[in-house]
């Protein structure tokens, strides 16, 4: 089968306590880290049954050989290195994650920047991920394996303008932005070649565009050479030309949040008015995973602009908190969504539902640590997914 899904989630997952605690004694320097590696394989084993046993036909790693959900693609391109406890000024204070962590008298820990040139190595730090998937699934199903990246532009719009990239390196976002789709076209090459067919883009950043906070910080900012809108077009773009490779049966979706980190925080709000039209006729992926849990998403009116050619997954089952969503809501507001699609195209309703399917909105665990919800709760959450998906759509994937 292709994706996407009528019952999909978003990637991360709940690591097993077996797992942290190795983790944990690793960072003690109380244990060998070679002894990491079986108890990650049992981990994700563990967690890939836990899926087919939930009827779910994507199938995720869950994210487990990753501290946080963008994982290690960046510093290991060269050009690009990884600094800890970086100085706070090279960071917009109006960025939405970066605010949360200033709110707490906090910086990032650790961030990545460009020092040079930006090349690929040649070698992928996800494609080993792929292949564990592999080894443990039937080979019929390996194009439903789903690997999640991270956006091109996640170390791009948290630093301050002239903060991203040496200026004797790259004259302008252009030139940088043009290495960085040329890296992205080298990884999804080699991974398209190791068999993986389905890529989420996981980007807050998209949706931090629907921030009235931010936009109002952006336009404050007189450092900034593009407008918000103008970099939201470069952005776009940038994708557009990261993917403009890739052959026609790899599938892309993109994931966009409002933030989903330790403690079920999240960073921002604002509905997807303000970039929708952008977003869903001028990006070429395929599907779009959206958050829809609270009301901070705002209202589906924006999904007038999806056209016939694209998929909406509705994040409307929260990942943040174990109280269950009542089912029958939840429908309704699937059924809802569909009748703004179909009215925003022409078509019927049962037509609209086609290029449908839902999820939680974001996944468990974009940090390590996950979010306020247990692991029971995490299966309660996915079985309520998956209950809604048979009901609206019975006997489909």
């Amino acid at each position: 089968m292709s994706p996407p899904f009528r019952a999909e989630h978003l990637g991360s997952l709940l690591r097993p306590d077996a797992l942290l605690a190795k983790r944990l004694s690793i960072s003690k320097n109380e244990c060998d880290p070679s002894e990491l590696d079986p108890v990650q394989t049992a981990s994700i084993q563990f967690i890939v049954q836990t899926q087919l046993k939930l009827g779910f036909r994507c199938i995720t790693d869950g994210e487990y050989p990753r501290h946080m959900f963008w994982g290690t693609f960046f510093p290991n391109l060269n050009g690009m290195t990884e600094i800890y406890d970086p100085p706070i000024e090279i960071f917009r204070a109006y960025a939405p994650d970066v605010a949360a962590f200033i709110e707490n008298v906090q910086i990032p820990g650790e961030s990545v920047v460009c020092t040079g040139k930006i090349e690929h190595t040649g070698e992928s730090t996800y494609v080993g991920q792929v292949k564990c998937l592999q080894g443990m699934l039937p080979e019929e199903r390996w194009g439903e394996i789903k690997l999640t990246v991270a956006a091109p532009n996640w170390y791009h719009l948290r630093y301050m303008e002239g903060k991203a990239y040496p200026k004797d390196v790259y004259a302008n976002d252009k030139e940088y932005f043009a290495d960085i789709a040329k890296a992205y076209q080298v990884e999804l090459d080699i991974l398209y070649k190791a068999g993986l067919r389905n890529v989420q883009f996981d980007d807050p950043n998209l949706a931090y565009f629907c921030s009235e906070k931010m936009l109002k910080g952006w336009e404050e900012d007189k450092t900034n050479v593009a407008s918000a809108d103008e970099m939201f077009d470069a952005y776009i773009q940038l994708y557009n030309d990261c993917i403009s490779k890739a052959p026609a049966d790899m599938h892309f979706g993109v994931h966009l949040c409002r933030g989903n980190f330790v403690g079920s925080r999240h960073f921002s709000e604002g509905s997807y008015d303000r970039i929708a039209i952008k977003l869903f006729q001028n990006l070429n992926v395929q599907t779009y995973y959206l958050e829809y849990d609270t009301p901070r998403a705002g209202g589906f009116e924006p999904l007038a602009y999806l056209p016939k050619n694209k998929n909406v997954i509705l994040g409307v089952v929260t990942s943040k908190f174990p109280k269950l969503e009542d089912k029958e809501e939840m429908k309704k507001r699937v059924y809802e969504a569909a009748e703004i699609i179909a009215k925003g195209n022409g078509e019927r309703k049962e037509d609209a539902l086609k290029r449908m399917g839902v999820s939680p909105q974001c996944g468990f665990a974009s940090h390590e640590v996950g979010n306020l919800i247990d692991m029971d709760g995490m299966e309660s959450k996915l079985r309520l997914v998956r209950e809604i998906a048979d009901e609206i759509w019975p006997g489909e994937a």
